[in-house]
């Protein structure tokens, strides 16, 4: 299904979660002298426009980053990288353009680093590649992120962020195995998967599935209401693999106060 367009949700609680997670990540992989190559099954467009009619809709940045966008306390505790990237959007300001994950990653990696970025979106394929023009460390390929992932599985060290919409049901299965399959052919590669803690506790039986047989996966988990207390997303989670010290000392623990 091609539906999901993540200008909805940009911003959001959840962007947060994961964003300062992964850019914690990434600074610590960039002091690696050896190339990198981060990779994503599904990117979007790179750049979001928080003023947009899409955004508004939701209302999910509104509770998120234009909330947290006003709190200097709060700025101070995410991670810098992170927040040099809006920055780098917006003319040294916070607002109105946000950056997706690709772009964080961009803007930390550095010349001799590689990204390599999936999304089968026509529109949203088509926005990436002009928010990328001229990025020769870029390669982008509009194709399934999960089969493209395991066919390009690099020779040195790196990130893979796996950010499905879990449109369908089976969406849950089918990133457990992959994310197996996936480690197992790249043992030391750093894996963040973050998915939607909805009232349907799908998420439950992924996560588990994929701990069964990777031993040592952290999970970052936030939650701004009770599940029967909301129709939709309640909590936010991120399982990381190889992930490192960073992802203890994630903004996880501060998203509960915007």
């Amino acid at each position: 299904m091609l539906s999901y367009q993540h200008a909805y949700h940009a911003g959001s609680r959840a962007d947060i979660h994961k964003h300062d997670i992964l850019a914690r990540a990434l600074e610590v992989l960039s002091k690696e002298k050896t190339q990198l190559t981060y990779i994503e099954t599904h990117a979007g467009r790179g750049v979001y426009n928080l003023s947009s009619d899409k955004t508004e809709k939701t209302g999910e940045a509104a509770e998120g980053w234009l909330k947290l966008a006003h709190d200097k306390n709060l700025i101070a505790k995410l991670c810098p990288s992170y927040v040099e990237t809006v920055r780098a959007l917006n003319s040294g300001k916070l607002l109105p353009r946000y950056p997706g994950s690709p772009m964080i990653a961009a803007h930390i990696l550095r010349k001799h680093d590689k990204m390599k970025l999936m999304e089968l979106h026509p529109n949203e394929n088509t926005a990436l590649r002009r928010n990328f023009t001229g990025d020769k460390r870029v390669e982008i390929q509009k194709r399934d992120g999960l089969q493209a992932a395991l066919q390009m599985i690099p020779n040195g060290k790196g990130l893979a962020l796996i950010d499905p919409s879990y449109e369908v049901k089976t969406d849950y299965d089918a990133v457990a195995d992959f994310v197996i399959e996936f480690h197992a052919k790249w043992p030391h590669g750093v894996i963040l998967l973050w998915a939607p803690m909805l009232p349907a506790l799908r998420h439950e039986g992924m996560f588990k599935n994929i701990q069964t047989l990777i031993a040592g996966a952290q999970v970052s988990e936030v939650t701004w209401a009770k599940p029967g207390d909301v129709r939709g997303m309640y909590g936010s989670i991120i399982m990381g693999i190889n992930a490192g010290p960073g992802f203890k000392t994630s903004f996880a623990r501060y998203i509960s106060d915007l």
